[in-house]
């Protein structure tokens, strides 16, 4: 279980709200709990003293010598525990011990004629103070003898320590219990949302007909809800898209091969007309021309689109063969009449390649730079231990931004306002997709000094057509 996971964070939580919850609880109940014990006792001690304190001043002379102060003493403390009695009278004190009595308390008694006790920390220990003035039967005029009383407290500061210890170790169990209780709580809790979690991930694998279900009518039950009905509106989209994409790509590849026909009647007719234009007048040889080399873009624009339906298809298969890669290169730059036109460095490298889609690649990037670059062209074969890389690089204008992040899609032309050209836009569509039937990729960059650079990355192992 991770401590960072919803699990862990849920389970921290349970266990900091009932330890904080626990604490609390026993703060208040020990706060109350000492409240109340200490007030019993303290209300039990005063009461006790000034019971003792009436019966003893039955007989008591006023003014009072020494002698009768200290019996009027042992009288007060008689039948108390752990009680230590003081009696004063002006200058007199019984017995001479104080100091457990405060000044503040001999004052206010002095100063109120009234009962007052205060508790206080003496020797370590707590003790209740308690002093009371003797009165003048009947009228109540205070005679100046104060008596008081120290009596210790430490049995009750003993049970109130053992219920804090009692209360303490109670935490224990509660923490405890909320930890169980927590991890049962998470398990509830997250187990519908792992498995939307999963579902989800399965969604986005590609697998849309992935559904969970929905137990309960809580807000995980309408999230499940939710997911349930966003998954078949993705699944109908999805599937009419693949429906029209489908019929879309047959449309493409049965109209191009519909079109070789009579491009294929055309094509001799404009063969015909071109090479006895000469012999035509100027306006009829023009024109026999132009037929002519529409007609060979036209050729050119079907070949392309019914290579590309291939690679729609996944009908592409490579027919892989150990080749020598230079050699490959000249062939295709003599058979095009680009010789003269490209300076090639080659070096003689033996790979496990497709010939013919090597020759695609190559001869689409190669005329790509002679009708959009400027001269010179070069091809460099570059082999490594892993691979073969072949540049193709021009000293053209080069790439803008815009032209480099759209120039391997199909029917992309960087000069938009060409409408016209030589090219249909397939050529690098083509070349990628070669490419990547390798195994291999494409990639381009600005060339230092200016113009445009491709680099062609096949394995040199080859890879055999797994689509």
């Amino acid at each position: 279980m991770r401590l960072g996971g919803l699990r862990g964070r849920l389970l921290v939580a349970f266990v900091l709200v009932s330890l904080l919850s626990a604490a609390t609880a026993t703060v208040l109940a020990y706060d109350k709990a000492r409240e109340a014990i200490l007030e019993r006792a303290s209300s039990s001690a005063v009461q006790n003293f000034r019971d003792r304190v009436s019966m003893s001043v039955g007989e008591f002379d006023v003014p009072p010598d020494q002698r009768a102060l200290n019996r009027l003493a042992e009288a007060a403390a008689s039948g108390s525990r752990d009680a230590k009695v003081v009696v004063r009278y002006q200058d007199l004190v019984a017995p001479a011990e104080q100091e457990a009595i405060p000044s503040g308390l001999r004052d206010r008694v002095r100063a109120e004629n009234r009962l007052s006790f205060q508790r206080v920390d003496w020797n370590g220990a707590p003790w209740l103070v308690v002093g009371i003035p003797v009165t003048f039967a009947g009228s109540g005029r205070p005679s100046g003898v104060e008596v008081f009383q120290v009596i210790s407290l430490q049995p009750e500061q003993d049970d109130i320590a053992a219920l804090l210890t009692s209360v303490r170790d109670g935490v224990v169990p509660v923490v405890l219990l909320a930890a169980v209780l927590a991890l049962l709580a998470a398990g509830t809790v997250l187990r519908p949302v792992r498995r939307l979690a999963q579902a989800t991930r399965r969604l986005a694998g590609g697998r849309l007909e992935t559904r969970v279900p929905v137990k309960g009518r809580d807000e995980l039950a309408d999230l499940a809800r939710d997911f349930n009905e966003t998954a078949d509106a993705l699944q109908s989209s999805v599937t009419e898209l693949q429906e029209q994409e489908a019929h879309a790509r047959r449309f493409v590849a049965d109209v191009s091969h519909e079109l070789r026909t009579p491009l294929a009647a055309m094509t001799m007719v404009s063969s015909v007309l071109d090479e006895d234009a000469g012999d035509l007048p100027p306006d009829t040889a023009h024109a026999a021309r132009t037929v002519s080399a529409e007609t060979a873009g036209l050729v050119r624009l079907v070949d392309d689109l019914i290579e590309i339906s291939r690679f729609d298809a996944r009908a592409a298969t490579l027919t892989p063969q150990d080749v020598d890669v230079a050699e490959v290169l000249r062939a295709t730059l003599s058979t095009r009449g680009w010789t003269d036109l490209v300076s090639a460095e080659l070096t003689t490298v033996r790979a496990r390649l497709d010939r013919r889609r090597l020759d695609v690649i190559v001869a689409n990037l190669v005329g790509n730079a002679l009708r959009h670059g400027e001269p010179p062209v070069t091809v460099v074969l570059k082999p490594t231990e892993s691979e073969v890389l072949v540049e193709v690089a021009d000293r053209g204008p080069g790439l803008t931004a815009e032209a480099a992040r759209h120039v391997f899609e199909r029917f992309y032309k960087a000069d938009t306002a060409r409408t016209r050209s030589e090219g249909s836009g397939l050529g690098l569509a083509i070349a990628q997709e070669n490419a990547r039937l390798h195994g291999g990729l494409i990639t381009h960059a600005d060339r230092e000094g200016g113009g445009a650079v491709f680099i062609l990355r096949l394995p040199r192992n080859g890879k055999e057509d797994d689509r």
